[in-house]
């Protein structure tokens, strides 16, 4: 299947939308890793106000996505490199793994999964993301084939996901072709998805379903 661009704002519409939608993001981002969190309690922590009875581990991780949208929209006209996946990975997995910024030097398995994705070489990833990016594509596909080979090749120790998922809108939003959030109505579905893909590498109904139901935009 073909993913063609859903919509085709120009740069300030895109970035008016991506900040619009960037705690709705972050909490997406929360929700992905099973984090016990909600929605106002995310938008509260984000702008600077202390909630009880939250995990220190959460507020951690939330305060992370923050910085990692301030550097998107300070870099968004940027080149997609794997030095910018690093660093996105470097902004979000702060102070939660055992390493972060770098490829993981060690064997990880996938929870819930047969899937053990192979020790990450910096030349094969680097050559991987870069034929994703020069691909024949629209921006759309792009994203949502990063966003794709990013979680099931996790390369990171930690933060796969929320950086792959970043990653991912960092291409739509310099596209204007709208943002990538899992609401919580597709959160179920989309993890079950997630884990056939993991097992089988099969990814066409995984982008399908993100197609249909994760990509955000406007008219206007």
């Amino acid at each position: 299947m073909n993913f063609p661009d859903k919509f085709h704002l120009t740069p300030e519409q895109s970035v008016f939308l991506a900040k619009k939608k960037w705690d709705e993001n972050v909490y997406c981002g929360m929700r992905m890793e099973n984090r016990a969190v909600t929605f106002p309690q995310t938008r509260t922590i984000l702008n600077g106000v202390n909630v009880p009875n939250v995990q220190l581990d959460d507020i951690q991780a939330i305060l992370n996505m923050r910085d990692v949208w301030k550097f998107l929209f300070a870099t968004v006209s940027d080149p997609v490199t794997i030095a910018y996946f690093c660093k996105l990975n470097e902004l979000i997995a702060r102070n939660e793994a055992l390493e972060w910024g770098r490829l993981r030097t060690g064997s990880v398995g996938i929870s819930g999964t047969d899937c053990v994705p192979p020790v990450p070489k910096y030349e094969e990833v680097k050559c991987e993301l870069e034929q994703i990016i020069n691909a024949d594509a629209s921006a759309t596909e792009k994203a949502l084939d990063v966003f794709a080979w990013g979680t099931r090749g996790q390369f990171f120790w930690d933060g796969n996901k929320r950086t792959s998922m970043t990653l991912a809108n960092k291409i739509l939003i310099a596209a204007g072709a709208g943002i990538l959030t899992i609401t919580d109505k597709h959160m179920e579905r989309f993890n079950e998805l997630l884990l056939d893909y993991y097992n089988t590498g099969a990814c066409e109904e995984l982008k399908t379903f993100l197609y249909e139901n994760a990509i955000q935009g406007m008219t206007v």
